[in-house]
């Protein structure tokens, strides 16, 4: 899985049993999200982003990874709901787009 840049980092401690990169540690940090969708889709099944008008930017059509979008970039909001996040990427399939929305 990889995290897009603005994805809290401290989330990839709540996924432990997923492996998990970002982009800056790819070196991708300054790909535009066409470029980094094409790069990530290489080597990763899921792509977990907070970029909500990605759907709007590029063409997702043709895609095999799995696009997770959160609703923000605090973590302090996602903490209490990490597992329910883990849960949810863990069961997201090949080419799905999931807008993942805080529980009210």
């Amino acid at each position: 899985m990889l995290f897009d840049q603005g994805v809290p980092v401290p989330l990839r401690e709540s996924l432990h049993s997923l492996e998990v990169s970002t982009c800056y540690e790819m070196g991708w940090a300054e790909l535009s999200n066409g470029q980094l969708i094409a790069e990530a889709e290489r080597a990763f099944d899921v792509f977990v982003t907070t970029e909500k008008n990605l759907r709007y930017q590029q063409d997702l059509s043709d895609r095999r990874i799995a696009i997770f979008v959160l609703p923000t970039t605090r973590w302090p909001q996602l903490k209490s709901h990490a597992q329910e996040i883990h849960i949810a990427i863990s069961s997201i399939t090949p080419s799905a787009y999931i807008e993942w929305q805080l529980p009210t």
